[in-house]
Order: structure tokens, then C-alpha cells, then sequence
């Protein structure tokens, strides 16, 4: 595998598992040296046995937020790529929604991000070739499903903060950029069966659910040199799932 990102370091939030796993794994496999945040010292724990340096963070806790991007620099000398995954994807009816859980989506989804552009901001401008790449998704954005009015109108916010903060970030050299992610096979979807697994798929052009591995090889893209030129964009990642204008498009093919 070509090494995009050799010699940089780069922190991914939600990486202990899922997508947020597959984008260390990539990132790793193109040669940069790999940090990743978790919500759980025992998700950490197993992590770290798998040869990433892990740390427990709430993204919500701006405090927290600086204090891992200080120990990154503290031990690996410097942050030239930030990869904000975390997230949480609880599923509501609209007429159910509280305050509280609009609160806490929005707190993690959106501030989080935020939280963690801010902290990583200086020493993405230090190594002259900062890179952030947020995780939103398909939904909110493209497209949107029962009970994820709340999930989706964060992932539509993300896209809306990396357009102002692209501006912003330009003038001291970083590109931030974000993936949209389909129906991709994490340990949550698996839980949902194979046969309705088989089901979503149908419903791919492409014919197959998305892997973890898919959406962080986009992410290496973004963190690249190859990128340089690209910011305050967003790259779809989903086997074509929104381009049916119905159910009987598929079968036409």
C-alpha cells in the first residue's frame, strides 16, 4: 500500500470502533502514526492491544478535548491530521424527541466537533500541512429515515460548520473536509441480521453494504497531498444508495 501519510501524526475521534476503526486502520496502513479517542477504558484497553496509543474522551468536555490534543503533541511531537468521527446515532420518533436527547446529540454531534477542530487548530497550523476530515453522513444531508430527525439535522450542521470554518482555517494553511457515509457494516448493523443486511443492499447500486475500510480510505485521501487543493468539501461514500429516484429504478438496470 502507497504511504500517503507517512512521517504524520494523526488523531481520530470514535476510533476504537466501527467506521471510526476502520479510519485508523487506513491511515496506519498508509503509514501515519496513529492515535485514537474512545468513550470507555475498556474499548481503549482493547485497542491499545491492537498497537494503537488509545485515550478515554468525551468530545463534549472542551477541556478534555485540549488536554488529549496537548498529549498527542507531549508524545509523538506534533498533529497534522485530525479525523472527527465521534458521534452518536440514537434512534427517536419525532413526536418523542425530549429536550434532553435533542441536547445530547447536538452536544456530541455537533459541539464535539466543533470542540475538537478549536483544540487541534494551532497545532494543525504548526506542521504547515494541517488536514481535518469530519464524519457526517448521508442522512440529514441526502436523504432521511423514521426516528432520525435529531441525527440528521446534526450531520446537516457538521457540513454547514465546515464551509465558515473552511474560511477561516485557509489562512493558516489547513484544509477541512467532510465524508458522508451510507449504510456501512459496523458491529450495530451486524446486530440487525443478515437478512436485513441482505435487504439494505438491494437498495445499493453497487449491490454490497459499505466497510469501514471504504470511508478511511477517503479520509487518507483528504489527509493528503493530494488534497491539498480541496476544502470546505464533502465526498459521499455510499455505492451510489442515493442515486434511485425510486424503488424501481434498481430493477431497470
Amino acid at each position: 500500500m502507497s504511504k500517503l501519510l507517512e512521517g504524520r501524526v494523526a488523531l481520530v475521534t470514535g476510533g476504537t470502533v466501527g467506521i471510526g476503526q476502520g479510519i485508523a486502520d487506513v491511515l496506519a496502513d498508509h503509514g501515519a502514526t496513529v492515535v485514537v479517542t474512545g468513550v470507555t477504558e475498556a474499548e481503549c484497553a482493547t485497542t491499545r492491544e491492537a498497537g494503537y496509543d488509545a485515550v478515554v474522551l468525551d468530545v463534549r468536555d472542551r477541556a478534555a478535548c485540549d488536554a488529549v490534543v496537548k498529549s498527542v503533541i507531549d508524545t509523538h511531537g506534533s498533529l497534522s491530521v485530525l479525523a472527527a468521527n465521534a458521534g452518536v446515532y440514537p434512534q427517536t420518533p419525532l413526536r418523542e424527541l425530549s429536550d434532553d436527547e435533542i441536547d445530547f446529540i447536538f452536544d456530541v454531534n455537533v459541539k464535539g466537533t466543533i470542540h475538537m477542530v478549536q483544540a487541534a487548530a494551532d497545532a494543525l497550523r504548526d506542521s504547515e500541512r494541517g488536514r481535518i476530515v469530519v464524519t457526517s453522513s448521508i442522512t440529514g444531508n441526502y436523504t432521511g429515515y423514521p426516528g432520525w430527525a435529531h441525527y440528521g439535522a446534526t450531520k446537516a450542521a457538521q457540513l454547514g460548520f465546515i464551509r465558515s470554518a473552511a474560511m477561516e482555517l485557509a489562512k493558516q494553511g489547513t484544509t477541512i473536509n467532510a465524508v458522508l457515509p451510507g449504510n456501512i457494516v459496523t458491529p450495530g448493523l451486524q446486530a440487525l441480521g443478515e437478512a436485513y443486511l441482505a435487504e439494505m443492499a438491494k437498495a445499493v447500486p453497487l449491490g454490497k453494504l459499505g466497510e469501514p475500510r471504504d470511508i478511511g480510505e477517503a479520509v487518507a485521501f483528504l489527509a493528503s497531498d493530494g488534497a491539498r487543493y480541496i476544502t470546505g468539501q464533502s465526498i459521499v461514500v455510499d455505492g451510489g444508495q442515493i442515486l434511485p429516484e425510486g424503488p424501481d429504478a434498481l430493477e431497470a438496470m
